[in-house]
């Protein structure tokens, strides 16, 4: 048996889907919801699977830097025009299609990485949070609507 925890962030997003045949490929935004679960089968010494302080601190720089934001693929023929628009510091652009479930999957990894690298996180007053050993990333899910969600990690 696993205790397991879920951290949950909200940010707001856009993105252009180069590759789909309807609208989506014009630019739009979602209300995103992103939930980070992660597991341990022991407790640590402060009767938690981790602080989720941990989590809201490996996380913030990276989902700010989405955060009213458009995200698109690099070879989207209308970034030239995105790049000259004015708004070229909130465009991100990446090396495929930004759908949900690419979302899910870059943000897992930057969770990974930190939990790999045992990095030890500092706030804003100088409290010191790290990643208990045996912690685990399950899994993130990145909601796009209501109705709809993609989420990328274990099985």
């Amino acid at each position: 048996m696993r205790y397991r925890v879920c951290k949950s962030f909200d940010i707001e997003s856009g993105h252009m889907l180069s590759k789909h045949p309807g609208r989506c490929r014009y630019p739009h935004g979602h209300s995103r919801r992103v939930d980070v679960i992660v597991s341990a089968e022991t407790l640590d010494d402060h009767d938690m699977v981790c602080d989720f302080k941990a989590l809201k601190l490996t996380l913030a720089d990276y989902l700010d830097r989405l955060d009213h934001a458009l995200v698109v693929n690099k070879d989207d023929p209308s970034i030239v025009h995105l790049r000259e628009g004015g708004i070229a510091d909130r465009v991100i652009e990446l090396d495929e299609d930004p759908t949900t479930e690419v979302l899910a999957r870059l943000i897992y990894e930057r969770v990974e990485r930190a939990l790999s690298a045992g990095e030890t996180l500092r706030d804003a007053e100088g409290s010191t949070y790290q990643f208990p050993s045996g912690i685990r990333l399950e899994r993130v899910r990145v909601t796009e609507t209501p109705s709809s969600w993609a989420e990328y990690g274990r099985e």
